[in-house]
């Protein structure tokens, strides 16, 4: 396959369900996303790591390369060690991530990502939730991932997601920066944030 690969199944996401679950209220805590992206307005999310607002400097959110853990996500340990344990594997440096509910019968409408973010790093999503497995497509492929499961896809290519199971269905959604291009991609992003506050 093109647009997909599967680097792991058989992961336990019994713990990370468990920490998830013990917060009250998680989905309606940050609800930007649904309004902010018309795409994905039918999915709730909960952000672990998220651009520096600081780093900006008045360039659109797709080329800004910095991010940082949320303030929420120091109340959900288990998915942060998940996500610097898949970025070692991995030789990467994390950019953005989040957990993604999308409930039964919505979808994520077809998009690509784009923007200086986006061009440099890869996405990857771990299925915590979805017992009828969940359907994702990519360009003109398309896969069903099961819970346990690692993927890698190219959502540089038009994708779209659709939960035609009966319950909720969740993923761990989280981006890497190959290491090897971290020093070269962050002096790019101090260059490109000068010239847009100098404009």
């Amino acid at each position: 396959m093109q647009y997909f690969k599967r680097l792991k199944h058989g992961c336990d996401p019994a713990p990370l369900m468990a920490q998830l679950g013990g917060i009250d209220a998680i989905w309606a805590e940050q609800t930007g996303r649904q309004s902010a992206v018309p795409v994905q307005k039918e999915a709730l999310a909960v952000p672990l790591r998220g651009l520096v607002k600081s780093a900006q400097g008045g360039r659109p959110r797709r080329d800004v390369h910095e991010s940082r853990w949320t303030s929420g996500s120091h109340s959900l340990p288990l998915f942060q060690e998940f996500l610097k344990q898949v970025a070692a594997e991995e030789d990467g440096v994390l950019g953005r991530a989040k957990i993604v509910c999308l409930p039964a019968g919505r979808q994520v409408y077809p998009h690509s990502d784009r923007g200086e973010y986006y061009k440099v790093r890869s996405r990857y999503h771990f299925v915590l939730k979805s017992t009828h497995g969940s359907w994702l497509k990519a360009g003109d492929e398309d896969v069903r991932m099961q819970e346990g499961e690692l993927w890698w896809f190219d959502n540089k290519a038009v994708h779209e997601a659709r939960n035609d199971g009966q319950e909720d269905r969740i993923h761990l959604i989280f981006d890497l920066l190959p290491r090897a291009l971290e020093a070269q991609v962050m002096r790019a992003s101090r260059k490109a944030r000068k010239a847009s506050l100098d404009a």
